[in-house]
């Protein structure tokens, strides 16, 4: 009987782990519920950035020209299991503050609803921003940080790219991240996650696309 029991232990261990895998990976509302990696230090190999970084200044408002936007910012941390909480508000957005500051050397994150039961949230249309966008940041030293839209994705929530959307490559960067894709009723939430990329840019980024 000892030998069963024992192997029945190992089993139990294999499901308990099997388990904690699958939770480990699973995908909130909004971001990559993994941790956040810790940041990537570029070396001194990297060339500088394009843009000098501006130092430390926590974020106040966000612009986008082209969706029409502007709205204040909440801030989000992380849950006590080390992931990412998702943004407490419908209306606004939420910057992630253990990252980067919106021009300051890393990558800043902001995170935002799509929708709710009541209808389009503050990111609704941030599937429409297109690369050479300008997206503004006002911060609390009284400046603004420019941005320009380098790229944008749309990846499955398994597959989150949170290397690419939360480390320090070794410039300033912002990250803008919003739910996206099928939607699965039965869970009552988005597969996907919509990723937009920018980079700092001065002076502003030009004029933004008509139509």
């Amino acid at each position: 009987m000892s030998k069963v029991r024992s192997a029945l232990s190992w089993v139990v261990v294999a499901l308990l782990l099997a388990v904690g895998a699958v939770l480990l990976t699973a995908n909130g509302a909004v971001g990559q519920r993994n941790p956040p990696p810790t940041a990537i230090d570029a070396g001194s190999g990297t060339p500088p950035p394009a843009v000098p970084p501006l130092a430390r200044s926590a974020p106040v408002t966000l612009s986008i020209p082209a969706l029409g936007l502007t709205t204040t910012l909440d801030g989000v941390g992380l849950t006590p299991d080390g992931t990412v909480q998702d943004p407490a508000s419908f209306d606004r957005p939420s910057w992630y503050r253990p990252g980067a500051t919106p021009g300051e050397r890393g990558s800043a994150v902001i995170l935002g609803h799509v929708d709710s039961y009541r209808g389009p949230a503050v990111f609704f249309r941030l599937a429409d921003l297109r690369p050479g966008d300008a997206i503004d940041v006002t911060r609390t030293d009284g400046r603004t940080a420019h941005f320009v839209v380098t790229r944008t994705e749309t990846v499955s929530k398994t597959d989150f790219p949170a290397r690419a959307v939360y480390a320090d490559h070794g410039v300033p960067e912002l990250q803008l991240v919003t739910c996206g894709g099928e939607f699965d009723i039965g869970n009552r939430s988005y597969l996907s996650n919509v990723i937009i990329y920018s980079a700092l840019t001065d002076p502003p980024a030009a004029a933004t696309r008509s139509g």
